[in-house]
């Protein structure tokens, strides 16, 4: 941290930046999670979905979904005075994955946005974090009209490990997102230290 003072004889303090990324499966709702939280007016990459692309991208169950994400969605949020997110959303069809490395580079974790009516579009991400041992929290987008199901449930169907946090959220609401990205912030550390301690010991 860099602390400094003000013209007014405050004393000021360098943020602390985080780099948070947001994965999952296509129309899981990434970038909507981005934009809802995001303080600055957010990056986008989206583009048409075109005909051509209609034997690769699979829109079953998000039949409404008319762009899709090519490169990355990026937004800041301000979760206390001295700490700042950075968020990248990463697209989601399996021919822009080789793009995942780069994002990935020093991020201290990721949220994996699911959505039950496609949970198996996740497992991509889950598996690609979990080779990499890269922190991350399942975060559950309660779609309307969607079957509800218990964390539990959804762990079991994931196969996630004990410690990976699940939480159900709405990708659309502020709060609920906020609460999600303090989530992974926590359980980041909880891993670090536990990490050390191992070392260590």
């Amino acid at each position: 941290m860099i602390f400094g003072r003000s013209e007014r004889g405050k004393p000021l303090v360098e943020p602390v930046t985080l780099k948070i990324l947001v994965a999952g499966g296509f129309g899981v709702g990434k970038t909507t999670l981005v934009g809802a939280v995001s303080e600055i007016r957010p990056l986008r990459t989206e583009e048409l979905l075109t005909e051509a692309g209609r034997p690769v991208d699979d829109t079953s169950g998000v039949e409404g979904k008319h762009t899709t994400t090519v490169a990355m969605d990026f937004g800041r949020i301000t979760l206390r005075e001295d700490l700042v997110l950075y968020l990248f959303g990463t697209p989601g069809q399996e021919r822009f994955w080789f793009m995942w490395d780069e994002l990935s580079e020093g991020a201290l974790g990721a949220v994996v946005l699911a959505d039950t009516r496609r949970l198996e579009d996740c497992f991509a991400a889950v598996d690609y974090f979990e080779r990499r041992s890269i922190p991350f929290l399942v975060g559950v987008n309660c779609f309307e009209g969607s079957d509800r199901y218990p964390a539990e449930d959804i762990r079991r169907a994931l196969d996630l490990d004990p410690d990976v946090p699940v939480v159900l959220c709405d990708a659309r609401d502020r709060g609920s997102v906020k609460e999600v990205l303090i989530g992974v912030v926590q359980h980041a550390m909880t891993s670090a230290a536990a990490h050390r301690q191992a070392v260590t010991t």
